[in-house]
């Protein structure tokens, strides 16, 4: 298998901290973050074991050169020198992306068809739109950058949600802003406005220590070759847990998206999701653990003017009646989290969120 420079690990611009202390703790070299991601040094084991297990990564990109090209055929050459067959199979499709930046060759689209003409007249292999795997060539200060996607399908899409409600959260994204609330799997996690189950769901599987990509494929098992047996240790696992984690909702309709989703997720048994509004929310029975709320924000559901008044009820429930838990909501108006009236912390980064810029606010515990 051909050698591999570098690792990029993909995620949410502000994120990229919360990240690297997840990969450190998964055992990844990981040796700087850069807007956007999470740099590694590792060879084909670690992207394997980057793909299965991160929860908040979105996709795992292995570099594989690095050279400077001032024009097109500069390009070319340089490419065919690549040992493709290494990396790719000639029976499987390829398709070449390419950026530029602040560079002489400036034309994205014949950059990407140079190495697309590269990669088939050395190897073979056909080229598709719509092809399984992609390489990614960015030029920058005419540094060509080479790299192959391993991953396909984004890592939020988990392989067990079916059902999603209005304005979901990314499973990636919830995995990091629960990690932010310095949620490990060590205590019970509480959702009153749960949609169709994400944040509970992910908290349960971290608590059973289920591997994030366990039901689903990655682009990598389409290269020149793979460990098998690694890629089935990788996906095998699990612990049981006592703890219980709980979600509610005024919609029925999410209630059952909620209860579907987690038993596919193999998560049915330690979960709870009943229909009920947040005022009539009450701690379960057992120790104290995390209350976390991706609310509505008033930009894409309902007017931000309406929400004062839920948000403000929302802190008054969990002030009086939820003693020693921690409280972590997800908003994008700082106006809003003041509304609650709970003793934030000094809030987090600013992250992306599906064209909101959205934050965590998050407390002690109460």
């Amino acid at each position: 298998m051909i050698a591999i420079d570098e690792i990029f690990l993909v995620t949410a611009p502000g994120l990229e901290d919360v990240l690297a202390d997840e990969a450190r703790a998964l055992g990844l070299n990981v040796t700087g973050t850069i807007p956007g991601g999470v740099t590694v040094e590792g060879g084909w084991p670690a992207v394997w074991r980057a793909n299965v297990k991160l929860r908040g990564a979105v996709r795992v990109l292995a570099r594989i050169a690095s050279f400077r090209a001032m024009h097109l055929a500069q390009l070319d050459k340089r490419a065919r020198k690549i040992a493709w067959d290494q990396l790719l199979r000639a029976d499987v499709p390829v398709k070449v992306e390419a950026v530029t930046v602040k560079s002489k060759i400036y034309h994205a689209g014949a950059a990407a068809q140079r190495v697309e003409t590269a990669i088939r007249e050395t190897l073979g292999a056909p080229i598709a739109q719509d092809a399984p795997i992609t390489i990614k060539v960015r030029i920058e200060d005419d540094l060509v950058t080479i790299s192959v996607d391993t991953t396909g399908e984004s890592l939020h899409k988990r392989g067990h949600k079916q059902a999603v409600n209005k304005a979901p959260m990314r499973e990636t994204l919830a995995a990091l802003f629960l990690r932010q609330c310095g949620y490990h799997g060590q205590m019970p996690v509480l959702d009153p406005m749960c949609g169709s189950g994400t944040l509970v769901i992910e908290a349960a599987e971290v608590a059973m220590d289920l591997p994030a990509g366990r039901a689903r494929s990655f682009a990598f098992e389409q290269l020149a070759e793979f460990d098998r047996a690694a890629l089935a240790g990788l996906k095998a696992g699990g612990r049981r847990t006592d703890l219980r984690f709980y979600g509610s909702d005024r919609d029925a309709g999410a209630i059952r998206m909620s209860r579907d989703n987690a038993a596919r997720a193999g998560v049915g048994e330690v979960t709870t999701f009943e229909t009920k509004s947040i005022s009539d929310i009450t701690p379960p029975e057992g120790p104290a653990g995390l209350v976390i709320i991706n609310p509505p924000y008033g930009a894409r559901i309902g007017e931000k003017k309406t929400l004062f008044g839920l948000y403000g009820a929302m802190g008054k429930v969990l002030s009086e009646r939820f003693k020693g838990w921690q409280v972590g909501i997800i908003t994008s108006d700082s106006g809003l989290a003041k509304a609650t009236g709970l003793p934030f912390l000094p809030s987090g980064t600013v992250v992306a969120n599906g064209g909101l810029k959205v934050q965590l606010f998050r407390t002690d515990p109460l």
